[in-house]
């Protein structure tokens, strides 16, 4: 389980979806990395933490889910904290999905938003 930033300012993300498509690309497609790797790209996080994102997530959870239960993470819920208080939630998915709005409901909650493929 990886997930890198897209605001990070250290490390380009770029550099690990290119690793992650390296990875797809040596084992012969994302059905099979599905089983054992899985990127969750970041919205506005910096580097490990902070920015206008949503930069609060349980990965660790969602890790021992996958390797302890068989249960592989098809999203991860984030949240942005705004002097201690929770001001947003969002899915983390796998990448090449991203999280889209419903279309309805509030645009600040995780419920309003579905993992899909990139438009």
């Amino acid at each position: 389980l990886q997930w890198h930033g897209w605001s990070d300012q250290l490390i380009a993300a770029e550099n690990s979806i290119d690793y992650y498509e390296s990875v797809v690309k040596l084992f012969g497609g994302h059905a099979k990395v599905d089983n054992f790797y899985r990127l969750f790209m970041v919205p506005g996080m910096f580097h490990c933490r902070g920015g206008v994102g949503t930069d609060r997530f349980d990965a660790m959870t969602a890790l021992i889910n996958w390797v302890e239960n068989g249960i592989a993470p098809a999203t991860i819920a984030a949240s942005q904290v705004d002097k201690g208080k929770v001001v947003r939630t969002r899915p983390l998915c796998p990448y090449p999905l991203v999280a889209r709005y419903s279309g309805s409901g509030s645009p600040d909650e995780l419920a309003s938003f579905a993992c899909k493929a990139p438009e």
